[in-house]
């Protein structure tokens, strides 16, 4: 899997990465069709904390799946983005299942 990953207002640390990564690549058990992940980490400063941001976007032939989530914490961030692309991969699989 081709894999992009970006951050935008801060430095990752290597654990946050590896972590992402690990559950990004995780997504190949539910479908083996995942060409590359394009993953953004943003923290968005706002007036009462710092918002962490999780975008993934799976590319997949013929098209493209996309999740967002914001959180107080990166990893839940993740999590909860992975989850959503999940349900998406399952809703394709069952679409193709039906034709």
């Amino acid at each position: 899997m081709k894999w992009d990953f970006q951050t935008v207002g801060f430095s990752a640390t290597d654990e946050l990465v590896d972590y992402t990564r690990e559950k990004t690549e995780g997504l190949l058990k539910f479908w083996d069709q995942i060409v590359g992940a394009e993953v953004y980490l943003k923290l968005v400063q706002d007036d009462k904390n710092n918002t962490k941001v999780a975008e993934i976007k799976l590319n997949i032939p013929g098209n493209d799946i996309y999740a967002e989530s914001q959180t107080e914490s990166f990893e839940k961030s993740v999590n909860e983005s992975i989850e959503k692309l999940k349900g998406q991969i399952r809703k394709i699989k069952t679409k193709m299942n039906q034709h």
